[in-house]
């Protein structure tokens, strides 16, 4: 089983964690979590943390890279690959599965295709000098740095901005250490909705997550100290209920455009993994009720 890893993905509301967390308890793994939200603590709802999932026959199935950072921090790629390859090389070394879940493309990517992610510490005089610029001269500044870039988000907001400068200044420095990269034989598994059925179930559990009160989660973190700004950086729920809390919208008009933008988002996910499969990463795609082949096929791979 030495370097074996299992990945599931797919997109937002697929069941990902449900499946991860069987095959987890049947075949005594571990899960790491691939999703750039859940990583804060406090922010349970809207990220779909889904908790009590990682618990089977009252046995809890260990999890990591979930509630590793307070919201009014950074959490980066940088630090997850990082992170990520300890846990791996930790895991591996006691002879545990480790079966990487998640939707985020960026951070499953980095992962299998080794990006080369410099350290790059947060250097606080050159982020005082960059915060005096506007938003098109640091859009430039990293167009500049990096003209094929791949993840646009970067250009919508300042302080992503800010970050992904010092990024790549870092990784164009010469002699840079690198980070030291674990050899890996993945197996990567896919969960594949209809399209109108994946949205369903989106809508549903929009419902289900207000009725749980996300609305009073992103009240209590404002209450604590974070600012609507920040909140609305988080995207989708934090971004919706923020504009809510602020009067902007009304109630209804929140949850149709949160569950709208949570479709978009759907869609968009997929695309990353079509793009994913493109650039040479097998995908094995399954129906959220196969998770018997889902077993089979990993136990196959590990023998």
């Amino acid at each position: 089983m030495a370097n074996k890893l299992i990945v599931i993905l797919g997109p937002t509301a697929s069941g990902k964690t449900h499946l991860a967390a069987r095959l987890a308890y049947d075949l005594q793994g571990e899960i790491i979590s691939a999703d750039s939200r859940q990583v804060y603590k406090n922010m349970d709802i809207g990220t779909g943390k889904d908790l009590n999932q990682y618990i089977i026959n009252d046995r809890q199935i260990p999890y990591h890279l979930i509630d590793i950072a307070g919201p009014e921090n950074e959490f980066n790629l940088f630090e997850f690959q990082s992170r990520f390859y300890k846990i791996f090389s930790d895991l591996t070394e006691k002879k545990i599965l480790p079966v990487l879940a998640g939707g985020t493309g960026l951070y499953l990517e980095s992962v299998l295709r080794r990006y080369d992610m410099p350290h790059a510490p947060q250097d606080e005089e050159f982020r005082e000098s960059l915060s005096r610029k506007s938003k098109d001269e640091l859009q430039k500044i990293l167009c500049d740095l990096k003209p094929r870039l791949h993840n646009r988000t970067d250009l919508e907001d300042s302080a992503r901005l800010i970050r992904a400068i010092e990024i790549e200044l870092a990784r164009n420095l010469k002699n840079q250490d690198r980070q030291e990269k674990p050899r890996i034989d993945a197996l990567v598994f896919g969960i594949r909705w209809e399209r109108s059925a994946l949205r369903q179930r989106i809508t549903t559990r929009l419902e289900e997550r207000l009725e749980k009160g996300m609305v009073e989660e992103v009240v209590n973190l404002h209450s604590a100290g974070l600012s609507f700004t920040k909140l609305e950086s988080f995207g989708l729920e934090y971004r919706f209920v923020s504009q809510y809390l602020q009067n902007k919208i009304t109630f209804d008009e929140m949850k149709l455009r949160l569950n709208i933008a949570i479709c978009q988002f759907a869609k968009r996910q997929e695309t990353w993994f079509r793009r994913m499969e493109r650039n040479g990463i097998e995908i094995n795609w399954l129906g959220a009720d196969d998770y018997p082949l889902l077993k089979e096929s990993v136990i196959n791979f590990l023998r």
